[in-house]
């Protein structure tokens, strides 16, 4: 049972087709200019969705841009033939901008000029709420008793021309995300977790692009099955030649070299392109063809003065994992069983994810190197320079310290 008011109805609607009809993809300045011109006489918020070619293609660019504005209709934009949406940006500048789950989409969508000053994030809100699936489909039937279809969410959008059941699909995606959005603000107004959920929206556009990983190879999947710093060589050039493939190709690094290739030759340390060959996950089309690149890159590896390996680990910053922290410092994992326990219940109590309620690696990082002194003030203030939002810090602050101070008190630590 979430925390909002259960308006699903008793039939759902499946949703079809858009009101208007598909609207024809945007491509040319002539199109876009007419878009600009529609968008700007409209009124109201503004849904938006973008579609990227995750696990076809590097990176991860916007390859179809939706709207949809009171008075304007929809609209379907081609990014790659209109790379420049900033004159669209301009014209909505003054408008709320409706997302669902805005964070995939922010970074892809400032790639092309759009860039939200204001936002609505319905999953977002939907977390805060208290719902307990926020995927858009469950949103959409939950809380307007309409079903839309979601079969395509996994597709190529880097396809052209794009197939109609996929426009439509689109189309459908900014269709009702308004209406969706109205419901949840009242709910929000309800629930009293309405400036909760505007610094959280504020707090996401303010957040500057990440920085680039540190060692990124060291993300491959299976990464802590190798043992030794000769095996993590092959990892990293095995890694950056298949990024450098990927990169120039335009392919999502997957669909070069699986991940499991990279761990297994890792393992194996082939010395000739039989034994590479030999290698199961090295059989796939893509990997064939680049074969002399992947052998070269295992030599390369094997040859690497001992100065030019790897180290084990790169330390990381901030605490350990937590599974550690009852051999490196019992009292620092005592200190984050009873915030956790603490996050716990006020989550409970607010009818939401603990994630939401306060971020982990905030409780981490509070428990791990705590305040010299404990009070409502200090914990608070740690908390504020971890990131948390001053609603969180209201809601937390003072359970928090009250809990720490209680383990100093008696003691325990």
């Amino acid at each position: 049972m979430t925390e909002s008011s259960e308006s699903t109805t008793e039939a759902v609607v499946p949703l079809l087709e858009p009101r208007e009809g598909i609207p024809p993809v945007v491509t040319s300045r002539q199109g876009l200019e007419a878009t600009v011109e529609a968008f700007t006489k409209g009124d109201g918020p503004v849904a938006v969705d973008a579609e990227r070619a995750s696990g076809y293609r590097y990176g991860g660019r916007a390859y179809l841009v939706q709207l949809r504005r009171a008075g304007a209709g929809s609209a379907l934009i081609d990014p790659i033939a209109c790379p420049d949406l900033s004159e669209l940006d301009a014209a909505v500048a003054d408008a709320e901008i409706v997302l669902h789950a805005a964070s995939q989409d922010l970074p892809c969508l400032a790639e092309v000029g759009f860039r939200p000053r204001r936002m609505f994030d319905t999953e977002l809100a939907g977390r805060l709420l208290g719902y307990e699936r926020v995927g858009l489909g469950t949103m959409v039937e939950t809380v307007l008793g309409l079903r839309l279809e979601k079969g395509h969410s996994a597709a190529d959008w880097s396809t052209r021309p794009l197939p109609e059941d996929w426009l439509r699909y689109a189309a459908l995606d900014v269709e009702v995300l308004v209406e969706l959005r109205d419901v949840l603000h009242d709910e929000l107004v309800a629930s009293g977790k309405l400036a909760w959920a505007q610094e959280e929206f504020a707090a996401i556009l303010a957040m500057p692009p990440a920085p680039p990983r540190s060692d990124p190879w060291r993300r491959t999947s299976g990464i802590h099955k190798v043992r030794n710093v000769r095996a993590l060589a092959i990892v990293r050039e095995l890694w950056t030649m298949r990024d450098q493939i990927a990169r120039e190709g335009d392919i999502a690094p997957g669909r070069v070299l699986p991940d499991a290739a990279i761990i297994t030759a890792a393992l194996e340390m082939p010395r000739t392109k039989k034994a590479l060959t030999d290698i199961t996950a090295f059989t796939g089309r893509s990997a064939r063809r680049h074969m002399g690149a992947w052998l070269d890159a295992v030599h390369r590896a094997r040859t690497l003065a001992d100065s030019e390996l790897p180290a084990p680990s790169t330390p990381g910053e901030g605490p350990p994992p937590a599974n550690r922290w009852p051999d490196r410092d019992p009292a620092a994992a005592k200190r984050l069983a009873a915030a956790r326990a603490v996050v716990a219940a006020l989550a409970d109590e607010h009818r939401m994810p603990t994630e939401n309620l306060l971020q982990p690696e905030a409780v981490r990082r509070l428990t791990w190197e705590p305040p010299a002194q404990i009070s409502d003030e200090t914990v608070a203030e740690r908390l504020r320079s971890l990131g948390a939002r001053e609603w969180q810090i209201g809601l937390a602050a003072h359970p928090l310290a009250k809990a720490l101070d209680r383990l100093e008190t008696k003691g325990i630590l």
